[in-house]
């Protein structure tokens, strides 16, 4: 089986570039920014009665349609009236611990979205993991700017920061 390799810039057709800037269009919809909030201020599960108080004068029936428009863009994951999943968070305890400033523990989906936290949200933040070979803890500040600072020794790190809309790439081994 042959696999190809291509670059972003190789990738991004009009058509891809559509799709792509229309994802970025719901990353700003205040109903996902609240969920998000929420998230960080009180954990998950996050409730869609929580977030409805964030926006008032938000119909119920419209709330609903815009959550399961989300979760059908795969941006949350809606369980009837919660969200157990709002990238980069998930209510689930995991080997993805992000520590807030306060000492508050909240859970990343995934590496890269643990790393993505501090930028997300202007602050440093501390993540507790483990490698995935030997178990070995791995506890680490990221600067919201700069990144990991002080990876345990023999552990490889990386942000990049991309032309493409400013994301970062990111993750830890």
């Amino acid at each position: 089986m042959r696999v190809e390799i291509q670059t972003a810039a190789e990738i991004l057709t009009p058509e891809r570039a559509g799709e792509w800037a229309a994802r970025r269009a719901q990353r700003d919809d205040p109903l996902l920014r609240a969920i998000w909030r929420e998230f960080v201020e009180a954990g998950g599960p996050v409730t869609l009665e929580a977030t409805s108080r964030a926006l008032p004068g938000l119909a119920p029936e419209i709330l609903q349609a815009r959550a399961a428009a989300l979760d059908a863009a795969d941006l949350i994951g809606l369980d009837g009236d919660r969200v157990r999943l709002a990238y980069p968070f998930t209510a689930e305890p995991n080997d993805f611990e992000v520590v807030l400033p306060g000492g508050r523990a909240r859970y990343a989906c995934c590496a890269i979205d643990a790393l993505g936290v501090a930028p997300m949200l202007g602050t440093p933040v501390t993540i507790k993991s483990r490698c995935h070979q030997s178990g070995t803890p791995l506890v680490f500040d990221v600067d919201p700017v700069d990144g990991p600072r002080r990876p345990p020794p023999g552990s490889l790190t990386w942000v990049e920061r991309s032309r493409w809309g400013g994301d970062r790439l990111s993750g830890f081994l």
